[in-house]
């Protein structure tokens, strides 16, 4: 029998950051650079598209997430401002926010929250991590709230364009934070889908976004839909398991007749998991 139990507290209060967004803290360059001393190696988070995220701590204390943007890679100028243009008015818990921002000629940088336990695509694809089914129940769910929020939760419809384990980050309590918006498309009013070149990740991307460069809502939604079966099963949309002949959703699709349980990744199901009596 399943027992229903949430392994989060929820009693915590929500802070509203929104007043914070509108003085940012003043940042300078070496103070960056003291925070990550010298944006060395060993406090490389990652890299993506545009550059690299460092781990660093600021003069008060405060541990924090720093995205460096290589401006010798194309689309790094316009990933910065889209990145700052979607976030500085966007709040919600399940969001990354954005502390503040470095910007010259030479530098551009995105001040963020520190995500303690890392990315979604770590937990499910490291060999000492594990989630029980109800943690990635709540990351999902997480997930699904960021995205209502950026598409209808304020004039400005917002799609992420990129949503992909990698860009769903969680903090200390295990809240899952959506980052990442380099390539996001903002909408505005009575627009409710856009044509771009810009191009998402490979497996996570919806046909009509691949083939036409169309963007729209249902971008958003097909990603989340591979994002949900990933979670669940632990197969990458790009695995070698999965052909032309038959995709992540033509093995789902066939799977759902012969019982979902067959394709569920092995470590939700332990006998031992404090979730399940027998």
């Amino acid at each position: 029998m399943y027992r229903k139990c949430n392994s989060r507290n929820t009693t915590l209060p929500i802070k509203d950051d929104s007043s914070s967004l509108k003085t940012w803290r003043r940042i300078s360059q070496a103070e960056l650079s003291q925070a990550t001393d010298g944006f060395v190696e060993n406090n490389l988070l990652g890299s993506g598209s545009f550059g690299y995220v460092y781990r660093g701590r600021l003069s008060d204390g405060m541990e924090v997430a720093i995205k460096v943007f290589n401006l010798q890679t194309e689309g790094a100028f316009k990933s910065f401002d889209i990145e700052c243009e979607a976030l500085r008015n966007i709040v919600n818990r399940n969001l990354v926010k954005i502390i503040t921002c470095c910007s010259n000629v030479e530098f551009k940088d995105l001040v963020l929250d520190f995500m303690s336990n890392g990315s979604l695509d770590k937990w499910l694809h490291s060999k000492n991590r594990s989630l029980d089914i109800l943690q990635r129940m709540n990351i999902m769910i997480d997930v699904a709230t960021a995205l209502e929020h950026l598409h209808t939760g304020h004039p400005t419809l917002v799609i992420h364009c990129d949503l992909k384990p990698s860009n769903i980050l969680l903090d200390d309590d295990m809240v899952a934070h959506v980052g990442d918006f380099g390539i996001a498309k903002l909408l505005g009013e009575g627009d409710v889908m856009r044509q771009t070149m810009t191009l998402a990740t490979i497996g996570y991307m919806a046909t009509e976004f691949g083939s036409a460069g169309i963007v729209s809502i249902k971008c958003d939604v097909y990603s989340y839909g591979i994002v949900l079966i990933e979670t669940f099963t632990k197969k990458k949309p790009t695995d070698d398991f999965f052909t032309d002949e038959m995709t992540m959703r033509d093995w789902v699709k066939r799977s759902l007749s012969e019982g979902m349980i067959d394709i569920a990744d092995v470590d939700i199901l332990r006998r031992e998991d404090e979730y399940f009596v027998v």
